[in-house]
């Protein structure tokens, strides 16, 4: 089993920045890939970013490319979404979530573990 636990939302302007954290226990996480989601009201989840546990390989949606940067501390066994430039339709709540195989990193069905979320509201 793996425990995921997010903080760092919160509200904040157009233009600002947050940083999102996601802390990781249970289980050794070298050979997972672990992602970032959101899922706005009334919409369905999507992805955000990713990062492999192992050598650190990022992935992002298009949205949020150039913007928002995913990293990894391993001896924290903590991974960060650092969010700049931030737009009212960022507005939503973010997920972590683990995923053993790696294979298809931005289907949220692929992740075997997720955290309770954290709300991150931009205002215009």
């Amino acid at each position: 089993q793996v425990q995921l636990v997010e903080s760092g939302g919160g509200l904040v302007q157009a233009g600002g920045s947050l940083r999102l954290s996601c802390a990781a226990s249970g289980r050794t996480l070298s050979e997972y890939v672990m992602g970032w989601f959101r899922q706005a009201p009334g919409k369905e989840r999507e992805f955000v970013a990713a990062v492999k546990w192992s050598g650190g390989r990022t992935f992002y949606a298009d949205s949020v490319k150039g913007r928002f940067t995913i990293s990894r501390d391993n001896a924290k066994n903590t991974v960060w979404l650092q969010m700049n430039s931030l737009k009212p339709e960022d507005t939503a709540v973010y997920y972590c979530a683990a995923d053993q195989l790696g294979l298809l990193y931005s289907k949220p069905s692929e992740y075997d573990y997720w955290g309770q979320g954290t709300q991150v509201t931009v205002s215009s």
